[in-house]
Formats: C-alpha cells, structure tokens, sequence
C-alpha cells in the first residue's frame, strides 16, 4: 500500500543569487532550491537570463514557483530538492 506524501504549499520565493530560490512554504520551513541543474532542459533554458530569473513569485494558491505561462515549479519538487536554509541564505550574495 502506497503512502501519500503531502507537501506543504509555497508561501514566498525569493530569487538568490548563483540561480538559487529562498522558499518559504505554509509550514514556515524555509529551504533554498538550486535551479542550475534544472537550466539544461529546454523549458527552464530561459532562465539563464538573470532578469526572467529574478521574476519568479509563488503561485497564488500555493502550488509551486512560477516565472509566467509556460515555466514553473511544482512545490513538491521545492519540498523535496530543497535544502534547509540557513539563517543567512537570504542573503543574495
């Protein structure tokens, strides 16, 4: 039998430096996700662009980061990739 594992939602995003997102979800865990592996795909390729990257905001209702129509991330990718942030990971260095 399957266990169901619920991921908690995405209440903030803030774009790091180095293609990082601080993420804070509904449970206040916050982690912060490296994107880079992520910009070899075709669909995330755009965000090579620093500017694109820095636009990243959490879904209205929780559901992962979103960039704009064709380019976002579900929270349980976040939840589960993500590493504990440190209390100076928000720093964008």
């Amino acid at each position: 039998m399957r266990v169901k594992t619920t991921c908690p939602q995405v209440k903030a995003v803030k774009a790091l430096s180095g293609k990082r997102l601080r993420v804070t979800f509904s449970n206040n865990v916050t982690k912060v996700y490296d994107c880079r592996p992520l910009l070899q795909e075709d669909v995330f390729r755009p965000l090579r662009d620093e500017g694109l990257f820095r636009c990243a905001q959490a879904d209205p209702h929780g559901y992962g980061v979103i960039w704009n129509d064709h380019i976002d991330l579900a929270e349980s990718e976040l939840w589960l990739h993500g590493e504990p942030a440190e209390r100076d990971a928000g720093s964008d260095v």
